[in-house]
């Protein structure tokens, strides 16, 4: 096979814009290997083929502006298609060293018996794919997800159906003794397959796949989506509950526990990140969220072992979202931010989604199906 040809030292005219947009190292190791991909049944963009050219030179246009210009600069992930089924997955490489409990932990959950569980909300692991040449690497291979806040909320009660799941899946996770310990906001996602029907491109998320115009898509209240937990990177199973370990700090550094090195409950800690996701991402941000302050509040207390289990938390909560009415779980919800004029736009419009809604017989909190699962077949069935 002839050589790739080193895209980053290609010789670009025009702007700077044109000159930039090249492939990064990262995206490298990702061209190298991209015919040893596709023998085993994954297409990545044509940017990652050995012998692409970037087409913004010739056509003059910038590098931000086309599709072949989108850059995955992460080292370990990368999109792809499944070939046998044109499926957009995710191809994420495994590093032991990162992650030693990742693959494990990951494939425990997609087994067939535990992906049939509605309140299993971990990513489905699709398959594994192994490159022996130069030398070994093992991938997981998950469907494209998007991030669980985009697009943007609109209503109280799609807020309330997202924390009823992710409430589900954290406990899920606890009562087969399994600390996720990251579950922060980059690690939560949405699973787009209803809400996105003809899909959309996987670097700009709002973008048709073939980058010409926005992707067609519903709101949560029209198809209610699921949403998944990613990343056991730093996830481990213990004994008990009440195991105590080192502090490992993810992407929500403010938790009290891990100021210090002293050993603490990761289960506390669990609790604690979901709760501070709520406030900074929703309380922090929109008007209207006092009727979660104190379970929030308890949730996010200094000293971990005064904090609620999963289980309290989802008692808690039930009592709140049974105390809402279906006013307020209809309402729009409007940034802290926002002119009150803006805040009047968005609320008349609501006004006007509402009425659909009602007469569509939408529920004002858009869970999904009780039978909803994962849809998509997976090329490897793993034993629990």
């Amino acid at each position: 096979m002839p050589l790739p040809v080193p895209v980053t030292n290609i010789a670009h005219g025009g702007s700077p814009s044109r000159r930039i947009g090249t492939l990064v190292e990262s995206e490298e190791w990702w061209r190298d290997r991209y015919h040893d991909f596709a023998a085993q049944g994954y297409k990545l963009r044509p940017r990652y083929h050995p012998r692409w050219e970037p087409s913004w030179v010739k056509a003059r246009k910038d590098f931000y502006a086309v599709e072949d210009g989108q850059a995955t600069i992460t080292r370990a992930v990368m999109d792809a298609v499944r070939v046998q089924d044109g499926l957009p997955v995710m191809l994420k490489r495994v590093f032991p060293s990162d992650g030693p409990h990742e693959l494990t932990i990951t494939r425990q959950f997609s087994s067939l018996q535990m992906s049939e569980e509605r309140r299993n909300h971990c990513v489905l692991l699709l398959g594994i794919v192994e490159l022996t040449i130069p030398e070994h690497h093992k991938l997981m291979v998950f469907p494209l997800l998007r991030p669980f806040n985009r697009p943007l909320f609109q209503t109280f009660g799609e807020f309330i159906a997202f924390f009823t799941q992710l409430c589900e899946g954290i406990q899920f996770l606890h009562q087969h003794n399994v600390a996720h310990r990251d579950c922060t906001a980059n690690n939560i996602m949405l699973d787009p397959s209803g809400m996105y029907p003809n899909g959309f491109h996987p670097v700009k998320i709002d973008l048709k796949k073939n980058f010409k115009g926005r992707a067609t898509a519903y709101t949560r209240t029209e198809r209610p989506p699921r949403y998944v937990l990613i990343d056991f990177g730093l996830s481990r199973q213990y004994a008990t509950r009440d195991a105590l370990d080192e502090p490992l700090r993810g992407g929500d550094k403010s938790a009290p526990e891990h100021q210090s090195k002293e050993l603490c409950n990761p289960f506390h800690t669990d609790i604690y990140y979901i709760g501070n996701l709520v406030r900074n991402e929703f309380m922090t941000k929109y008007h209207g969220f006092g009727f979660i302050e104190d379970l929030v509040d308890q949730m996010t207390k200094r000293d971990p072992a005064n904090r609620p289990r999963i289980e309290q938390v989802i008692e808690g909560f039930t009592s709140i979202r049974g105390s809402l009415h279906n006013t307020k779980l209809r309402s729009a919800l409007t940034s802290k931010r926002s002119h009150i004029v803006v805040r009047s736009v968005v609320q008349a419009r609501q006004l006007v989604r509402t009425a659909g809604y009602i007469l569509s017989r939408k529920a004002a909190i858009p869970d999904p199906p009780p039978d909803q699962s994962w849809a998509i077949p997976a090329v490897n069935t793993f034993s629990s």
